[in-house]
């Protein structure tokens, strides 16, 4: 099974995303990583095929730039403020070439870092667009049997 990741751009999300996705990938499955250009050294130093998209709304260095702001900041502003004001547009982004990069990869499966699309609340509009790219009538989650490999919940 082909199994495409998205994450938060930011360390925090992507080193846990990029050690799931070694782990599936050590059990057989295909694993890419689709993200803003930032993404592709995390997804490098995992051994991982990546993908970018957004690469003239979020150029290398952009991710840095963005977030810089939170710096300054403690606890639940932190969230607030990346959830509110930093996250819409990268999102806004992702549903803009998510869907088109899905067919051209040929992900059959896809993880998402739900905060990613936190503020939208993966609006049924989003969740249809996916889930029409992955063939499915309805969001479904896939399941891990006792060899890891993944499979549909009967």
């Amino acid at each position: 099974m082909k199994i495409g990741f998205v994450s938060v751009p930011i360390s925090g999300h992507l080193n846990p995303m990029t050690a799931l996705a070694r782990r599936l990938q050590s059990r057989g499955n295909e694993v890419v990583f689709v993200g803003v250009p930032d993404v592709e050294p995390f997804a490098s130093a995992a051994g991982l095929d990546f993908v970018p998209y957004g690469e003239a709304e979020y150029p290398v260095g952009s991710i840095d730039r963005v977030y810089s702001s939170v710096a300054t900041m403690r606890g639940f502003e932190v969230v607030r403020h990346s959830c509110m004001d930093l996250n819409p547009d990268l999102t806004r982004v992702a549903f803009d070439y998510l869907a088109e990069k899905l067919t051209t990869t040929g992900v059959e499966a896809l993880v998402i870092d739900t905060v990613h699309f936190f503020h939208r609340a993966c609006s049924s509009k989003h969740v249809y667009a996916l889930c029409t790219h992955l063939k499915c009538s309805s969001p479904r989650f896939l399941g891990s049997n006792s060899s890891g490999s993944f499979q549909q919940p009967a």
